[in-house]
């Protein structure tokens, strides 16, 4: 499955949206632990992020399409969901590379 072409400007958001360590720890953590998710609790203990921080992070990152929270009975589930949106972004980056070089057409991947 290829990843669509993202605008600049998705990009930029997107990138923005991770422009955090707390944030990275967060969703990096989500992606460890797969699509069946973590419970906030247990998330918050894993990505050193905890209580209102945690929910400011999962609002950012929930907005930007990266992960989602479910209810499920007492607990709330978090998982990321945007693998594909995430693939994307390296792939913005690396898209052209190598464009300008003496090497283009080289894969250094």
């Amino acid at each position: 499955m290829t990843a669509p072409d993202l605008s600049v400007e998705i990009a930029a958001s997107t990138f923005a949206a991770l422009g955090s360590e707390q944030r990275l720890a967060v969703l990096r953590t989500l992606v460890r632990a797969g699509p069946d998710g973590l419970t906030i609790g247990t998330l918050g203990q894993r990505a050193g992020v905890t209580g209102s921080t945690l929910t400011h992070h999962m609002k950012i990152l929930a907005q930007a399409g990266l992960v989602t929270q479910t209810r499920q009975g007492r607990s709330i589930i978090c998982a990321a969901v945007a693998y594909g949106q995430v693939r994307a972004l390296s792939d913005f980056l690396l898209k052209e590379c190598c464009a300008d070089s003496d090497h283009a057409g080289h894969d250094h991947g």
